[in-house]
């Protein structure tokens, strides 16, 4: 063994445990990974536990390496190319480029893949070395890597380079110890992004990959990769007419008259739950003036996501300052800018929330209090990360507040957890996988306040009996978050709904209640969603379902078609009455022959197709064909589609 009071190289301590094989890819430390490069302090080596290169947990570090073989291949075939950053993802990797405004083609794609398969079978080591920001400013000149210098002046504390060959990238690892650890890797696309996320800054071409430890797990992610590509809502929302985009509002979705059905049901589903769990709804407004951000804590924790509004008046009080008052600097400018912003349109409903709760004095026996909002909220994402539904600028969450007692948390969380599982059951997700996410670095309250809600959801999550992991640093800013993620029917996971113990915000807002001892209290304020935001639960959920809504859900539920003109007042006439019912029905009496009418209802994934020719009109029924069975189900009367459709149209939970 290592002298336990000696730093020790990681490879070095697996050689003298005799842990060091030939497929072992680094350490692990309490989760952490490290890789055969780096060296371990006593306590570090005492906990130290080899990874092998076939582990979930090796993934980061192979990726990693490939992207910087990725790069390595790039700038041989491309001379003068710039790089950027090349971090792992949970997907894979990708790496920045600046080629002076051209981009990478297919072919050059599969170029890429050929160099790089040179580079992993010369089987060259990667190599660690330490340096000073003086070698490395040095170093980064020579090189003529301006994205890295600029990035190198952010950075503080130990810096190390990575070399593998003849190729070097400023990095702190983790790494392979050799490029022939890199079997199987996959270039997949090519995107622009801006550097560091910000419009104002250059355009540069992001091409992204994927990396295994063996080929056959490439070929399985590959294959989930093209169903992803079959499923995606992109796609699927311009082919069924949900969604549309418009460059004049970017990053905001307008919903077309189906995915507004959509839209609607999923919120009049929600609000029947409402009812059985006790909610109130509330409607607030979507401007405040920014004081009340500056009470919450959003406008200096969250300034960068916010839009902030002015009036006119406001605008020329600011012009005027600026003609009076020069500033000197764009700091000063933004300054006197800044105060004349006086609006703020909300980010989240909470503030409101903590408004409408001390507007009235309150008394523990209204504990807990359980308010839900549908309100608009608009939050500023950067154009690198938006994307379809799943990330946009306006959107609209499921939100709620409960405010309760600390004596009251546990049993909230226990409830909400039902709610949560009971949702997801009626929309065909499994169960969900459960994270406590604890507080990040930067954040609001003393680390007593953190100490008591940490604690308190890890209470009422141990008190349903249910497994779940510490996600450490990813909670919200005012308080840590129990997380569900679920996976869809192709087993990607999506983090969803979300309850959080905020401590801060009553005490921001100076709430409380009159206790039972006729003394002043401070309440727990408790942030939960289930959709989450109903723009990304729809993106995920046509996803999940491949666009195949069920009846309950689905825009259409019956289209009925006509074998010939002849039949278009019947088929009317049936639709008319279903719809007076309230099914959604619609009849096809176009010119388009019978085979093309069937085929469009298929493509628009129909629940259920009613053919109408003679036979039917005669008998008064429909000819139905099943989506979700795939065959014909027979003969049906009106009376008996009715009796169906009623039976199908309410959520599995609520029947």
């Amino acid at each position: 063994m290592a002298n336990s009071q000696e730093n020790i190289l990681s490879r070095d301590l697996l050689e003298q445990r005799e842990q060091l094989g030939k497929n072992t890819i680094g350490v692990s430390v309490d989760g952490r990974l490290i890789d055969l490069h780096t060296t371990l302090t006593p306590e570090e080596a005492e906990k130290a536990v080899p990874v092998q290169a076939h582990e979930d947990r090796a993934l980061p570090i192979i990726r990693h390496s490939t992207a910087h073989v990725m790069a390595d291949a790039v700038q041989k075939l491309f001379p003068g190319t710039k790089v950027a950053f090349g971090p792992a993802t949970d997907d894979g990797f990708f790496y920045d480029y600046d080629r002076g405004g051209q981009t990478f083609s297919e072919d050059d794609l599969l170029a890429i893949e050929a160099k790089m398969q040179e580079i992993v079978e010369a089987d060259s080591p990667f190599v660690r070395e330490p340096m000073s920001k003086d070698e490395l400013r040095t170093l980064l000149k020579d090189l003529d890597e301006p994205y890295k210098l600029e990035h190198l002046e952010r950075l503080e504390g130990d810096l190390t380079v990575y070399r593998h060959g003849d190729w070097v990238d400023l990095c702190e690892g983790p790494h392979v110890p050799s490029t022939r650890f890199l079997k199987a890797f996959k270039l997949t696309h090519v995107a622009g992004a801006y550097w560091r996320g910000d419009e104002r800054n250059p355009m540069l071409q992001r091409i992204y990959g994927t990396a295994f430890a063996k080929p056959k797990l490439l070929k399985r992610h590959l294959k989930q990769l093209e169903e992803a590509k079959a499923r995606d809502h992109r796609k699927l929302g311009k082919e069924l007419d949900l969604i549309a985009f418009h460059p004049l509002a970017p990053a905001s979705p307008f919903f077309t008259p189906k995915g507004a059905k959509i839209y609607h049901l999923l919120v009049d589903y929600m609000r029947r739950l409402y009812d059985e769990h006790e909610y109130e709804e509330l409607i607030t407004p979507q401007i405040f003036d920014t004081k009340l951000f500056e009470t919450s804590g959003h406008l200096p924790a969250y300034y960068e996501n916010m839009y902030l509004a002015s009036t006119s008046e406001h605008l020329h009080k600011a012009a005027e300052q600026l003609v009076k008052e020069p500033p000197t600097d764009v700091h000063q400018c933004a300054e006197t800018i800044h105060e004349h912003l006086r609006f703020g349109i909300k980010p989240m409903n909470c503030p409101s929330h903590c408004l409408v709760f001390g507007m009235k004095r309150r008394s523990y026996r209204e504990l807990p209090m359980r308010v839900a909002d549908f309100g608009r909220l608009h939050r500023f994402e950067r154009s690198g990360v938006v994307q379809g539904l799943t990330r946009v600028r306006t959107f609209c969450q499921d939100d709620g507040h409960i405010f309760c007692t600390k004596e009251q948390v546990a049993e909230e969380i226990g409830d909400f957890i039902d709610f949560v599982n009971r949702v997801y059951s009626d929309l065909a997700f499994n169960s969900p996988k459960i994270y406590i996410a604890t507080r990040p670095e930067k954040r609001l309250g003393d680390d007593s306040v953190w100490d008591a809600s940490e604690q308190a959801l890890i209470e009422g999550v141990k008190a349903k009996g249910l497994p779940f992991e510490i996600a450490e640093g990813e909670g919200a800013f005012y308080g840590p978050k129990v997380e569900f993620h679920l996976k869809d029917a192709i087993g990607r996971s999506w983090q969803l709904g979300t309850i959080q113990a905020d401590f801060n915000l009553p005490e921001r807002f100076d709430l409380g209640y009159i206790g039972a001892d006729n003394s002043m209290h401070r309440p727990v304020m408790l942030h939960r969603a289930i959709f989450g935001s109903l723009e990304r639960f729809m993106g995920v959920l046509i996803e999940h379902l491949g666009g195949n809504f069920p009846v309950w859900l689905a825009p259409t539920q019956l289209k009925i078609v006509t074998v010939a003109s002849d039949f278009d007042d019947y088929a009317k006439e049936s639709a008319r009455k279903l719809r007076a019912l309230g099914f959604r029905v619609e009849a096809d009496t176009s010119a388009e022959r019978l085979g093309a009418k069937i085929r469009s209802a298929r493509l628009d994934r129909i629940p259920y197709i009613g053919v109408v020719g003679a036979k039917e009109r005669d008998a008064g029924g429909l000819q139905v064909r099943s989506r979700d069975l795939g065959e014909d189900i027979g003969l049906l009367s009106i009376e008996e589609m009715e009796a169906k459709l009623r039976a199908e149209s309410v959520p599995p939970s609520l029947q």
